[in-house]
């Protein structure tokens, strides 16, 4: 069997008016992410991770930012994009693990929820996704509840021919 890790790495900033979403579900919060599409922060990060396994760039190749197509788009959609292009080379998701880091609001609540949206959205099954939610101590953007960003780290596996 042959193996692939890839890591990815996003960050939003937190404003007013915009809807938090993350992992595909919304989240009850007076802030929301900033960005082109949704702004699903973990959904970007898990993509950068799945592309980056196969040396196939980030998501912005894909959905380029300056593109009027991608604006307010849904990121689960986007991730099943990334999946399809993942599963036609032969590959499937071994795991995904990720770390959010927000100070707010409180995301323990929400997990269950997220892991699900993306095991359905990625045809697999909810216990080969992690996600875990820590705060960065008050220090820096994320601390200061300016932005969430989040880690991720994929294993790709093929079957040998």
């Amino acid at each position: 069997m042959m193996i692939r890790i890839g890591n990815g790495y996003d960050l939003h900033r937190l404003v007013e008016g915009r809807k938090l979403i993350l992992g595909g579900v919304e989240i009850d919060h007076h802030l929301g992410l900033l960005g082109h599409s949704d702004a699903d922060v973990l959904t970007h990060s898990i993509m950068d991770a799945l592309l980056g396994a196969l040396s196939l760039g980030d998501i912005g190749h894909y959905f380029p930012p300056t593109d009027p197509k991608w604006a307010g788009a849904n990121s689960i959609k986007l991730l099943s994009q990334v999946h399809q292009l993942i599963l036609d080379r032969g590959w499937t998701i071994g795991n995904i693990d990720n770390v959010i880091v927000a100070e707010r609001p409180k995301l323990k609540p929400h997990l269950s929820a997220m892991i699900h949206s993306l095991a359905e959205t990625l045809s697999i099954e909810p216990d080969r996704i992690s996600i875990k939610a820590t705060t960065n101590e008050k220090l820096g953007t994320v601390g200061r509840e300016e932005a969430i960003c989040v880690y991720s780290v994929v294993l790709l596996c093929q079957q040998n021919t």
